[in-house]
């Protein structure tokens, strides 16, 4: 008898197309692996990233492959036992060991664990075989076989439906069609006599956060007696018991006294304690398993609201109410073994230093990899996840709800230690397709067969099997039916989350009026914008000296999947600024300031609805989306290769602790109702702060205005003084009567207004607002425009003598970072913004809207 031994099989791989002979192997070229990334090596297929190569690939999705390995033979001892385990196979596959077939898998989700001690040979090594069938033919063939279900979706087609398999495989309106297959987790032999299969901890907080009851779950298998468990803070272990192992359990219950908490990021800190069984027998052991947890009480808070219809939606960590600001995210990359641990990391520091507070894994891609969740834990990044359904009708016939109920399971205890989790949710999108293709279901109804019989069976899923999995493995996590999801409605704005997409789809409203499409927690919404330059001409073929390299290329709108997106991207640049695009540096500017306009727009004036204790009248708004699969045009607001579009800075900016916000309007007066002569145009510019710290503080608002075209100032005055910002919540300042605070200095329809919040001489935050449309403005081309980089390199001080609109600092050297971006300038004032990876060679360049 010994300890657990993993043995990696991850060497001597190779793959070729299914019936091939067998000299047609060919190495892998990494493991995991899927198979574009092979043919792709082997120079097979071209690269299905670059230039319209990814309709030359197709044929890879609609063929079967195949992969093997040799591996030698362990030695056994009675009673040991050698199980191959699989971390994710891609997806319809066929295992054997040495000519006998030891498994068929179907759902690309599920762990797969097999007992091969019997199957392993002794006297030479043994032969490993996976052949993967087409997911996309397979699929259509399980829809033929259900004529009577409504199929129907949106993205892709009806074959992914049948398939548990990553949905956005099959193309979105934001990443390609490429369907691989292949062994894309890891895959190791196991060899034990005895073993932990499953470590869990229940935390539980008391209210007044002065213990913790951390309850330690072992399941095992074997013939081991005892388990000594132990919870330990940076190496210190804090208390420890050793329980009997009783029907292949054992628990252990912790009470933890004056608990270091784990906070969100800028709320406090993010203490990891470790626990720690140890399986054995006597003196002997067998297993050891490790866990790291968070010890925090976390609640999604749905309650009447003062003076308005519906309940809240937030969510409070150690009885903080937090507002999420944040984002959602997608696969970083459509080729998943290719994500490495460091590039999980730059990503969700990415998200942690854009001040944003929640990341949700969006429910078309794949419960992500444990580095993406160690990181959200490190940075305190709080996890929205969705299961893996996505806009569409799925079936609900017996063998696909025993697959999704495993793939639930395996899942869940396989994520439930991480303490960033906080909410599970059903589906992204499923009920509004129903309820958008009027399948007809009853939100009434309790019965769960009566769901089954109905035109939207997979409600049985979302309401019935993933709610008991979370209730039986993860009870203290809150789980919601679908995102989004309001009861009766799911575009409810008064309950539950709401995704707004009338901006860009829908009604295409303008993004100015996002007050008026609020909900109470708005789970998506978004606006589009091209990448950097550098991501266009590294997928256009021949680079910068490509023919298609201008804005309305075949090529370059080939990289935009979104259906109509000429039309909206032009309705949204026509509506609010001048644009060309024959240059295409300038056009790429263009597309991404209106984009963080619009983003900046929706974080401001929804976050002015967190307004306190019993009027959180928005908890939350997530953009969709933060991150690319490939080199595209789409919604996020860093691309493929995490270089931040000018959003990413603008969220940053709406997120920081202490922000001013402004909201400009307008109304006409009639002298009489039925005059259209006698009128007068009153201007008012609304000011309000937020402060999401956790401290009321008081400060002095400022307002300052300039004449757009003279650069010549036409107002200053203090606004408020000593005004109190109470602690977590928004506070309105005051109402100003621009109009008449001109009176003959100027017209508003040409006037820019900046109000700053300042403390003891201090500036804490800054707000300009323009007239809008932009369009409408006569800039003037700055001939004092100062961009400074200082004697040491760390920051650049911009400055200028007359209004400038969007100020960004470009450089093509990718080492080179900016701590903020696009920056409104006034004059008599400097603004400084951080950089890294400069050099007192590095050269940088600006362009802003003025120009």
């Amino acid at each position: 008898m010994s300890h657990r031994t993993l043995l990696p099989i991850d060497k001597n791989w190779q793959f070729k197309q299914f019936g091939q002979d067998d000299d047609a192997y060919l190495p892998v070229c990494q493991f995991p692996t899927n198979i574009h990334l092979d043919l792709l090596h082997h120079k097979l297929i071209p690269d299905p990233l670059m230039g319209k190569n990814e309709n030359d690939v197709q044929w890879v999705g609609e063929t079967a492959w195949a992969y093997r390995t040799r591996f030698a033979s362990p030695e056994l001892k009675d009673p040991q036992k050698a199980v191959l385990v699989f971390g994710g196979l891609d997806t319809f596959a066929t295992v054997s060991l040495n000519g006998r077939v030891i498994l068929e898998s179907d759902n690309m989700f599920v762990r797969q664990r097999v007992d091969v001690t019997k199957v392993l040979t002794e006297s030479r090594d043994n032969e490993l075989l996976i052949s993967f069938d087409a997911a996309y033919l397979r699929g259509w063939r399980q829809v033929d076989t259900q004529p009577d279900h409504k199929w129907g979706c949106w993205n892709g087609d009806n074959s992914r439906l049948a398939v548990r398999k990553s949905q956005y495989h099959w193309g979105w309106d934001w990443g390609p069609e490429l369907l691989t297959c292949g062994p894309w987790r890891p895959i190791h032999l196991e060899i034990a006599s005895s073993l932990i299969t499953d470590l869990s901890a229940g935390v539980a907080v008391e209210d007044s956060l002065k213990s913790a009851e951390v309850t330690v779950d072992a399941t095992v298998e074997g013939l081991a007696s005892s388990i000594l468990f132990s919870i330990s803070l940076g190496g210190r272990v804090v208390a420890s018991e050793t329980a009997l192992v009783t029907d292949c359990r054992a628990v252990a219950v912790f009470k933890v006294q004056v608990p270091e908490l784990w906070y969100p990021a800028r709320y406090g800190s993010q203490p990891l304690y470790t626990i720690k069984a140890i399986l054995r027998d006597g003196n002997h052991v067998f297993d050891t398993a490790v866990r790291r947890i968070g010890l925090r009480k976390v609640e999604l808070v749905q309650q009447p609201l003062e003076n308005q219809p519906g309940t809240s939606f937030f969510f409070r960590v150690n009885n903080i109410p937090i507002f999420c600001g944040g984002s959602n995210w997608i696969p970083a990359d459509n080729f998943v073994p290719l994500i490495s641990k460091e590039r999980y990391y730059d990503w969700i520091k990415l998200v942690a230093d854009g001040n944003q507070a929640m990341l949700r894994i969006w429910g078309g891609g794949i419960y992500e990899e444990e580095h993406l969740y160690d990181a959200c834990d490190e940075l305190g990044i709080l996890v929205w996840q969705d299961f893996m359904f996505a806009c569409g009708n799925y079936p609900a016939d017996p063998n696909f709800l025993a697959s999704v109920e495993r793939e639930a399971r395996e899942n869940v205890k396989r994520l439930r230690h991480h303490p960033s989790i906080v909410i599970w949710a059903g589906n992204n999108e499923d009920y509004t397709y129903a309820e958008t293709e009027t399948l007809g279901y009853n939100h009434n109804d309790p019965d769960p067969d009566n769901w089954l019989a109905s035109d939207f069976p997979a409600r049985y899923i979302y309401e019935k099997i993933l709610p008991d999995v979370c209730k039986e493995l993860m009870p203290g996590t809150y789980y919601h039916p679908g995102s989004p999801w309001g009861g009766e409605n799911s575009l409810s704005p008064l309950v539950g989350d709401l995704h707004q997409w009338n901006v860009w789809h829908g009604s295409q409203e303008k993004y100015q009026d996002f007050d008026k499409l609020a909900g109470r927690f708005v789970s998506e919404f978004g606006m589009e914008a091209f990448p950097s330059i550098k991501t266009i001409d590294a997928y256009l073929l021949q680079g910068r000296g490509d023919l298609e390299r201008f804005a309305q290329s075949s090529t370059v709108d080939f990289h935009n999947k979104a259906a109509g997106h000429e039309r909206r991207l032009a309705l949204y640049l026509a509506e609010n600024i001048r644009y060309s695009p024959e240059s295409l540096e300038r056009y790429v500017y263009c597309t991404q300031l209106v984009q963080a306009e619009c983003l900046a727009s929706a974080y401001r004036l929804w976050k002015r609805e967190w307004k306190g204790p019993g009027r959180e009248y928005c908890g939350g708004a997530l953009v969709w989306q933060m991150n690319d699969c490939w080199p595209g045009t789409s919604w996020s607001i860093c691309d493929y290769y995490l270089r931040p579009k000018f959003a990413y800075f603008t969220v940053k900016r709406e997120m920081a602790p202490m922000t001013i916000g402004l909201k400009r309007r307008e109304t006409t007066h009639a002298s009489d109702r039925h005059t259209r002569v006698h009128t007068e145009t009153e201007v008012k510019v609304e000011a309000w702060g937020s402060n999401l710290g956790l401290d009321d503080l008081t400060a002095d608002c400022l307002v300052k205005a300039w004449d757009v075209e003279t650069g010549k100032e036409v107002l200053a005055r203090t606004l408020s003084a000593k005004h109190l910002f109470s602690a977590n919540s928004s506070t309105e300042i005051a109402s100003l009567n621009l109009t008449a605070a001109l009176k003959s200095a100027g017209h508003p329809g040409r006037t820019v207004v900046a109000a700053y919040l300042y403390r003891e001489d201090r500036q804490i935050a800054r707000c300009v607002d323009w007239p809008e449309p932009l369009k409408y403005l006569h800039f003037q081309r700055p001939k004092q425009l100062k961009a400074t980089l200082s004697d040491d390199c760390r920051t650049i001080r911009l400055s200028a003598e007359v209004p400038i609109k969007g100020l960004a600092v470009e450089c093509d050297d990718d080492g080179v970072k900016f701590d903020d971006n696009l920056i409104d300038i006034v004059p008599s004032e400097e603004v400084s913004i951080g950089v890294s990876g400069f050099t007192s060679e590095t050269r940088f360049s600006t362009q802003c809207l003025n120009q």
